[in-house]
């Protein structure tokens, strides 16, 4: 049967993120029908992924059910986006389809290892809860792993941690797995010690945090190697396996491998027919929308959308304004008014460096370092968190890991390798084969 509801306009919005969240509750009380579709059922503070990797925060801190979120102001759907049908007003889905009447593209970004796509089995990336679980178990397996291991060189390979890309999220990672390493874990083992981890960042570029005021990069790097990373720019991995990573002929040998160097727009933007920029992002009109059309908008990480000469950055902040934009123009469409074209304010951006550090720089041309941008960084995320109990969680977290030194999610989930598996006659450190095919090798390398 059917209902005033259903002879509404039918708004379409792809994503959950950021973007996505922020047009949906935009549109609660516009005269529209809204469905939200996802392939999880939670909205992810992103900007704090990288403190679930390196367990000072849970998943539970930074995440929320998408329906908890909406209510009853939109229908949310759990389904795979495979692709777009513009000229037929469908959305493509692995089970079925989905028309609309508006449709906003908020599907956000993935991983980009720059064509060696086989790198990524070795090299873990950081855009999903999985993802940041994954890498949690796998720096404190290698801890435990070490403590367990006879072979010197074995065990240095074991505490040998690499991440490549120096941009935001590899710096706060370097900064965070010196800290456990230095800190959190110091006093937590007999057999090794743990502060004599090594932690080596590489950039491709001169410089890290290449897109930060060369001051601030500079300050970055001097607080990053105070804490004992190795910093190398100019750098360029050319190969990575299971045992290391290799730049030309030099190989680092490590046994953890994380990759922060670049990201690539979901793939559906290749199903809508557009012009796409080299990041394989859609290039889109003034107003948000796809070149052409006024009934498809694209937001988030998915736009390149270019602003004083410069594509806007891929950040929370900027996802959060475009979505209420785009909702907007949805009002204005159905009002017969003309579409309003965007402008992104930028408040700020920071970066942390560990304990009580950061730097950033607000509105564009205040620059902050130290403690002073850490605070600022604390309010920021604070402020975005979704939830009251996400906010003072964290909040209390935070405050736990900062004046005492811990870290409350050092937790090990999955299987057990059967490399730090109890022996039957003791507690020793495991000895046996040690060839390229054993068992104990294999869960070494992850």
């Amino acid at each position: 049967m059917t209902t005033p509801r259903d002879t509404l306009p039918h708004v379409v919005i792809l994503g959950g993120g950021f973007g996505g969240l922020y047009a949906a509750r935009s549109l609660r009380k516009a005269p529209v029908r809204v469905t939200l579709v996802d392939r999880q059922n939670h909205h992810l503070f992103q900007p704090l992924l990288y403190q679930v990797a390196t367990a000072t925060l849970s998943p539970g801190e930074i995440a929320s059910p998408i329906r908890g979120l909406l209510g009853r102001e939109a229908t949310v759907l759990l389904a795979e986006v495979t692709g777009v049908d513009v000229a037929g007003k469908r959305v493509l889905l692995a089970d079925g389809e989905l028309s609309y009447d508006y449709l906003v593209v908020a599907t956000g970004a993935t991983h980009s290892y720059f064509g060696h796509d086989e790198w990524a089995k070795h090299a873990l990336g950081l855009k999903t809860i999985d993802d940041a679980l994954e890498i949690r178990r796998k720096v404190l397996l290698a801890f435990e792993m070490a403590e367990r291991e006879p072979d010197p060189a074995r065990r240095r390979e074991l505490l040998t941690f690499v991440i490549i890309g120096a941009g935001p999220t590899g710096v706060e990672m370097a900064g965070a797995l010196a800290e456990i390493s230095r800190h959190t874990l110091a006093k937590d083992f007999h057999n090794i010690d743990p502060s004599q981890a090594r932690i080596l960042l590489l950039e491709g570029l001169p410089r890290v945090l290449p897109v930060y005021p060369e001051a601030l990069s500079e300050k970055a790097r001097g607080s990053l190697e105070k804490l004992g990373v190795e910093v190398r720019t100019n750098t360029r991995v050319t190969h990575i396996d299971e045992t290391g990573v290799f730049i030309g002929e030099e190989r680092i040998a490590a046994r953890t491998t994380l990759w922060a160097a670049g990201v690539a727009a979901s793939p559906v933007a290749r199903s809508m027919g557009a012009e796409l920029d080299r990041a394989g992002r859609v290039k889109v009109a003034p107003e948000l929308t796809l070149p052409g059309r006024q009934d498809v908008f694209v937001i988030g990480d998915l736009a390149h959308f270019v602003q004083d000469g410069n594509p806007i950055p891929g950040v929370a902040p900027a996802a959060m304004q475009q979505g209420k934009h785009a909702a907007n123009n949805i009002r204005r469409h159905l009002a017969g008014q003309p579409m309003a074209p965007f402008h992104y304010w930028d408040r700020g951006t920071y970066a942390v460096i560990g304990r009580g550090k950061a730097v950033g720089v607000a509105f564009q041309r205040i620059e902050s370092s130290g403690f002073s941008a850490w605070m600022a960084w604390l309010g920021i995320h604070i402020l975005f968190l979704i939830g009251f109990r996400s906010k003072l969680a964290v909040l209390l977290d935070w405050a736990y890991s900062f004046l005492a030194f811990k870290r409350s999610a050092r937790l090990i989930t999955g299987p057990l390798p059967e490399l730090v598996r109890p022996t039957r006659g003791g507690e020793g450190p495991v000895t046996g084969p040690r060839d390229a095919g054993s068992p104990a090798r294999e869960a070494a390398t992850g």
